[in-house]
């Protein structure tokens, strides 16, 4: 069973838009209120974070999450990065660092954006972080943090390392990414996930053809669309539709809105019967 929690369905501003009084900033439908973009995947009792943005301490709250096993980020925007930070309350209670998996070039953009996350010798307090380069050609796995080894704080001094606590138990999850890019004219790479029968697409503008084969066979697929008509960096609603086609999945969600879209029930009535516009703590169970 994988399991596919959206944490936050909203663009990189969210919804409700600081200073918009227009119909969808101002709906009290709860489910035109979107945090920005991310998702939790739980399977093979593993629990799986897909982006950390500047909502994700709100997330993690709402949703009563107290483990991660790992953390995949899609790409180095603040809209899905400006919440690791906040991965500092997973080291204190769980007593181990968070794994986050991504692409070189997202490493080198946390290093330079939380660099006392990275510095020697270390601040005391500072996020422990394991890191793992991926790239967007071949699968990878995730394993269950049990094996890590464990943290002991010391206050002013910061956090030692130790042996592990536990054997790793659980069978490591079989993650395949999705290759996309972010812009028409820039080579601005965007990873999706495939995790089971879900995959997870994001702040895509376009793919290239081979990356179709890894997305067969689905019964959920997400995909990102900011407004109905063409977007420099993001697929219009014609192409996020057309992409959703090609996929064949079963059923189909919209994500990463922004308040240029129809409030969410006029928007799904306008979507073809497969295909839906997502909201925050929407659920999807796949066997």
């Amino acid at each position: 069973m994988t399991k596919l929690t959206f944490l936050g369905t909203g663009t990189s501003s969210g919804v409700p838009m600081i200073g918009c009084d227009c119909p969808v900033c101002t709906s009290t439908d709860k489910h035109d209120k979107r945090l920005r973009a991310s998702a939790l995947v739980e399977t093979g009792g593993l629990t799986i974070l897909i982006d950390a943005g500047p909502d994700f301490r709100q997330q993690m709250l709402r949703e009563g999450v107290r483990h991660l096993d790992a953390i995949l980020l899609t790409h180095n925007h603040m809209d899905h990065i400006g919440g690791l930070d906040e991965t500092r309350a997973f080291n204190l209670f769980e007593a181990k660092p968070v794994n986050i998996y991504c692409e070189p070039y997202v490493l080198e953009s946390l290093r330079q954006m939380f660099g006392y996350a990275f510095a020697e010798p270390r601040y005391p307090g500072a996020p422990e972080w394991h890191m793992h380069t991926i790239d967007g050609s071949s699968p990878f796995f995730v394993h269950s943090n049990a094996g890590e080894k464990k943290l002991v704080w010391e206050s002013g001094v910061g956090y030692h390392y130790t042996r592990p606590t536990q054997k790793e138990r659980l069978r490591p999850v079989e993650v395949v990414p999705i290759q996309g890019w972010h812009h028409k004219s820039m080579d601005q790479s965007v990873l999706g996930y495939r995790i089971g029968n879900i995959a997870y697409i994001t702040d895509f503008n376009r793919i290239g053809e081979d990356e179709f084969e890894k997305l067969s066979g689905l019964d959920y697929v997400t995909v990102n669309c900011v407004k109905k008509s063409p977007h420099y960096s993001h697929f219009s609603l014609d192409e996020a539709l057309a992409f959703i086609e090609k996929v064949g999945a079963a059923e189909s969600y919209i994500t990463h809105m922004s308040h240029l879209l129809p409030r969410h029930a006029d928007f799904e009535a306008e979507l073809p019967e497969h295909v839906h516009p997502a909201y925050d703590g929407l659920v999807l169970e796949s066997d």
